[in-house]
């Protein structure tokens, strides 16, 4: 499923060498998996960190561990050492880490889902927020309904207009504009409070 060079593995084994630490291997893991930032992060796996979950790829001299949750997006990954005049750089190609890409034939409704939970959301996590899709409409309206942070937040009409429209416009051309169908009067945790108790 994921893939060493040799000269990875020689990498890695000179690595664990100068840490005198017995039953150390390597654990690779995901970070916003499945969005448009996906990126991989290594580090050292010690015997007590592991709960017996994890996948085991033996290698020449250590294993690399992976977390279960994180197997699909390393699917077929590769990790190769690049020697260097400063040295050797590592490198890791994951093809499923930000998740699969939309064919040719895809339709609005499909582009549109997919730009919100590999774009939107993951931006608007930042302050516990985030968006669903409601309807595409037939004139290309697409209606959203916010919740988390975003549900009641004062800022939501400039974050609707400012950054979710033009997201969506930009990526999929179909998109004539945003419509939000929340309730934000009902609220109850929202980022930013508006003036107002009924503040949207």
């Amino acid at each position: 499923m994921i893939s060493l060079s040799a000269a990875a593995q020689e990498h890695f084994r000179h690595l664990i060498a100068q840490q005198d630490a017995p039953g150390l291997g390597v654990r690779i893991a995901t970070v916003d998996a499945g969005t448009s930032r996906g990126d991989c992060r290594l580090e050292f796996s010690e015997p007590a960190d592991r709960d017996g979950s994890e996948w085991e790829v033996e290698c020449d001299g250590f294993s690399l561990f992976i977390a279960p949750d994180d197997v699909p997006y390393l699917e077929g990954a590769t990790i190769d050492y690049i020697r260097n005049a400063t040295g050797g750089e590592l490198t890791i190609r994951a093809p499923a880490l930000r998740g699969a890409p939309l064919g040719d034939g895809a339709g609005v409704v499909e582009r549109v889902r997919h730009v919100i939970e590999t774009e939107i959301n993951p931006q608007l996590a930042s302050h516990g927020g985030r968006v669903s899709l409601r309807e595409v409409t037939a004139d290309g309206i697409v209606v959203l309904q916010f919740g988390g942070g975003c549900h009641g937040c004062g800022m939501v009409d400039r974050t609707l207009r400012g950054g979710v429209e033009q997201t969506l416009k930009a990526r999929v051309p179909e998109v004539q504009g945003v419509a939000d169908a929340t309730d934000h009067a009902s609220g109850t945790a929202p980022y930013i409070r508006g003036r107002s108790a009924a503040a949207g």
